[in-house]
């Protein structure tokens, strides 16, 4: 079974950066990998996906242009979210999410971010990191 973990959560100051990773194990990480966040009292919405082959990256419109995805599948089985000028509408408690499906890999590179967060089928889900943008 495959286990996601998630680490690079803290406190930042907005405008500044951080790195979250999300590290696969269990088997071979062949998933299309998501991540979503989630803000006290709002619902969870996806932020950004990458494909396996990581040719395929989406991007919710919120972050466009301020976070980007990457993954490193020879070395380490681990995802990427480098997260640049963090804003305080950023905090949220961030989830990576894995799936196998041809589904999960159009919704990721159509970007259909409101399907992603209503898809009740998602593989895999870690148990998340806090991200805190304030001064």
């Amino acid at each position: 079974q495959l286990q996601l973990v998630e680490s690079g959560g803290g406190l930042v100051q907005p405008g500044g950066s951080l790195t979250l990773s999300c590290a696969a194990s269990g088997f071979t990480f062949e998933y299309t990998t998501l991540w979503f966040r989630q803000a006290p009292g709002k619902e969870r919405e996806g932020v950004s996906c990458i494909s396996y082959t990581g040719f395929t990256a989406g991007y919710a419109d919120s972050v466009k242009g301020r976070f980007s995805i990457s993954r490193d599948n020879a070395n380490k089985n681990t995802v990427y979210l480098q997260m640049d000028r963090l804003k305080p509408e950023d905090t949220a408690v961030y989830y990576c999410a894995a799936d196998r499906s041809e589904r999960v890999q159009s919704m990721c590179a159509y970007e259909l971010w409101d399907m992603l967060r209503d898809y009740g089928g998602m593989g895999y889900w870690g148990k998340g990191t806090l991200v805190t943008v304030s001064s």
